[in-house]
């Protein structure tokens, strides 16, 4: 975990095999990004590479502008596990449905989960850039984790 074990957000609640492909994948990319420049390249790589040059810009400024909101106006630091373990956190998986829930077009609901997340004010903004990001994600189409994985039974790894 990238904090320390006694900050409730860090909480493993599943694990990442438990999600969806669009889930799993906001939470790797929340973890990538937060693990540096060299892991924000590769963010940005990946997604120029799936999406295109244009639309996988518009997808990173998306993605960019989310983590900055949450790292500015955030109630507390989102907490992450490190980029390979393979729980997911409570944060994590606020995250994960936050993304998933703006991207399929229920606003209502993603701005409730913004207002736990963010200042209220903020809210409607980062319900709108889940939605852009998350919407890059669904042309992505990932697959799910537990389509890929060849154990039931993950090892944990912090």
């Amino acid at each position: 975990m990238s904090r320390s074990p006694h900050i409730r957000g860090g909480a493993p609640v599943g694990f990442l095999t438990e999600l969806d492909g669009i889930e799993a994948a906001s939470v790797i990319y929340l973890r990538l990004w937060s693990d540096g420049p060299d892991a924000q390249a590769q963010v940005c790589q990946d997604l120029a590479t799936s999406l295109g040059a244009e639309r996988g810009r518009r997808a990173v400024q998306s993605f960019e502008t989310l983590c900055a909101m949450f790292a500015t106006h955030g109630r507390r630091p989102l907490m992450r596990h490190s980029v390979k373990c393979k729980c997911l956190g409570a944060d994590e998986s606020c995250f994960a449905n936050f993304i998933a829930t703006a991207a399929t077009g229920e606003r209502e609901d993603a701005m409730l989960i913004a207002t736990l997340l963010v200042r209220p004010d903020v809210a409607p903004l980062i319900a709108s850039l889940a939605a852009d990001f998350g919407h890059a994600l669904m042309r992505m189409s990932p697959a799910a984790p537990r389509d890929l994985s060849p154990s039931q039974n993950p090892q944990t790894l912090h």
